[in-house]
C-alpha cells in the first residue's frame, strides 16, 4: 500500500520493486556466510533489512531523472533488478560449502512458513506493529503523495522526505518479514487492490484492512500448501504467484501501459 503510494503506480509492491529480492540476498548472504554472528537469532533479520534498504535506495535512485521520478521506469527497474537478486542469490548457493544450508536456502527462497518458529514471533511482531504505527501517522501524506508531487508540494506536504523516511519504514518491515517467511510474491500487489474495492482508496482505512487481510489470505495459503499436496508441503511463493500473475496481468491492461511509457 505505502509502495504504492509513494511511487503513485498501482502496479508496484516490494516484490514486483525488487525489494524483497534484495532482502533475500542479504539473508541469504548471512545464512550461507555465518556474518553478523554476534546478532545471534536476528541476524538474518538484520541482513534482510540491509538488503531491503539497498535495494530500495537503488531502485529510487535508478528511477528518479532531473528530480522528477518516473513510475513506469520504477518498475522496470525493480523488475531488472529483481532478476539481478536472483543471480547475485544463484552464486551465492552455487558456492556455498554446506549442502544443508544450500538446501534450506532453496526451500526458503520460494517462500513459506515452515521454518517459522515462536522465537521470531517476538521481533516480527513488535517491527511490523512499529512500521503501521509510523505508516498510519503517515496516512494523509501518502493521501496526497498519491496525487502527485506538485499537488502535494502545494498542500504543504514535502514529497522527498516522506519518501525517503518511508522507504526505511518499508525496507525494514519487508526485511523481517522476508526474512521469516521467504518471498512470497504478489500479495503486496494483490491485497491492496481487494481491499480499495471494498472500502475505498484512504490510506486510514486501507493501511488498517490492508494487513489484516494479508494475514488472513496468508492464513489459508498456508493451509492449501500443506493439504493440497500432503505429506508434502507447497511453498506458499508458487500459489501467491499463481493467484498473483493474472491479477498482474488484469491490472496492467486497466491501467492501460502501452508502447508510450503511460
Amino acid at each position: 500500500v505505502a509502495v504504492q503510494a509513494l511511487v503513485r503506480n498501482p502496479l508496484a509492491d516490494p516484490f514486483v520493486l525488487g525489494v524483497s529480492s534484495g532482502a533475500s540476498v542479504g539473508a541469504v548472504t548471512v545464512t550461507v556466510t555465518g556474518g553478523l554472528a554476534a546478532l545471534g537469532i536476528y541476524a538474518v533479520s538484520a541482513g534482510a533489512f540491509l538488503g531491503a534498504l539497498g535495494a530500495s535506495l537503488l531502485v529510487y535512485a535508478a528511477s528518479v531523472s532531473r528530480g522528477v521520478l518516473a513510475p513506469l521506469r520504477l518498475v522496470l527497474t525493480g523488475v531488472a533488478l529483481s532478476f539481478g537478486f536472483q543471480a547475485v542469490m544463484s552464486v551465492i548457493v552455487y558456492f556455498a560449502p554446506d549442502t544443508e544450508a544450500t538446501s534450506t536456502v532453496l526451500h526458503w527462497t520460494l517462500g513459506g512458513l515452515g521454518a517459522a518458529t515462536w522465537g521470531m514471533l517476538p521481533l516480527v511482531a513488535a517491527v511490523v506493529a512499529v512500521g503501521l504505527l509510523v505508516l498510519h501517522r503517515h496516512a494523509r501524506a501518502l493521501d496526497v503523495l498519491a496525487l502527485g508531487d506538485e499537488s502535494a508540494t502545494s498542500l504543504g506536504t514535502d514529497p522527498d522526505r516522506h519518501r525517503r523516511a518511508l522507504l526505511v519504514v518499508v525496507a525494514l518491515v519487508t526485511g523481517v518479514s522476508v526474512a521469516v517467511s521467504g518471498a512470497i510474491a504478489f500479495v503486496g500487489l494483490v491485497l491492496p487492490h481487494l481491499v480499495r474495492m471494498v472500502a475505498g482508496a484512504v490510506h486510514a482505512r486501507v493501511l488498517v484492512l490492508a494487513p489484516a487481510a494479508g494475514a488472513v489470505f496468508l492464513v489459508w495459503v498456508d493451509l492449501a500448501a500443506r493439504t493440497l499436496a500432503a505429506p508434502r508441503e507447497l511453498p506458499l511463493g508458487v500459489i501467491t504467484a499463481l493467484v498473483g500473475v493474472p491479477v498482474f496481468i488484469v491490472l496492467m491492461r486497466r491501467r492501460g501501459y502501452g508502447t508510450g511509457g503511460r
